[in-house]
């Protein structure tokens, strides 16, 4: 379980997240949805510590961590929240220079201490697990866009993290493309993997997610599960942002 309370993130002096309050439960499948500016990908950074947070608590799992100001946050702890999560970026972020396998291997070798044995065979169960078994020895440079998302899925789950963090996971990508990492998100929700996913692609939320959570100017409008949000929302700001979606929407019994 993620539980975050009263989460705040500036930017020079202006509030980017403004007293957030959420609790992803284990094995869900939750997106962020919001107009661009949102605070949308601040708030996946804050989780994974990319950005730390000015105020509030962040807990995973039984691990804790609690932002006070400028308060300095002590890398161990810092370190001890990391592990527990995965990031998978938008723009995959591979290093160019190592081969697939070795882009996956490396955090466990490096990072947790791992053997080169042991790393090696993690990286093709998940390279297996993701349809990029095949690709292990080349590098990124030569595979599709949605081949290296895919591998970059590979690698953010690697040291089996409590959750995985997906910012934006098809936006760079064309809609053939999109459904080879579509097809990779829908098996680890099916395998219970608990995901928080970042999404301007309403349709994505409505077929994927189990929750949805709407944000705008850095404030939760609204959250709920995707049948509520996307057929049923209570506040009107939030009946306006999904009406682009009213003719593309799951095959819902209202």
């Amino acid at each position: 379980m993620i539980q975050l309370n009263g989460i705040e993130k500036s930017f020079n002096g202006q509030k980017v997240l403004k007293n957030i309050d959420l609790t992803i439960e284990e094995g869900s499948l939750t997106a962020l949805i919001g107009p661009s500016g949102s605070g949308k990908s601040t708030l996946l950074r804050c989780i994974n510590l990319l950005e730390i947070p000015q105020a509030g608590k962040l807990q995973i799992g039984n691990e804790s961590i609690t932002f006070i100001g400028k308060e300095r946050i002590v890398h161990k702890d810092v370190q001890r929240i990391r592990q527990q999560t995965g990031m998978v970026f938008q723009n995959f972020q591979l290093f160019p220079h190592l081969t697939v396998i070795e882009n996956i291997m490396e955090g466990l070798i490096w990072v947790q201490k791992w053997s080169h044995e042991q790393a090696k065979k993690r990286a093709l169960e998940l390279l297996e697990k993701v349809g990029m078994s095949h690709k292990a020895d080349v590098l990124p440079a030569t595979l599709s866009g949605g081949q290296q998302q895919r591998v970059a899925i590979a690698r953010a789950l690697a040291p089996s993290p409590k959750v995985l963090l997906c910012d934006e996971p098809t936006s760079a990508l064309d809609p053939e493309l999109s459904q080879e990492v579509v097809a990779v998100l829908k098996q680890l929700a099916k395998e219970g993997t608990t995901m928080l996913m970042a999404t301007h692609d309403l349709r994505l939320a409505a077929n994927l997610a189990h929750d949805v959570i709407f944000l705008e100017s850095g404030e939760i409008v609204e959250s709920g599960t995707s049948k509520t949000i996307f057929t049923r929302a209570l506040k009107q700001r939030t009946v306006e942002f999904v009406s682009t979606l009213t003719n593309t929407l799951p095959d819902w019994e209202i």
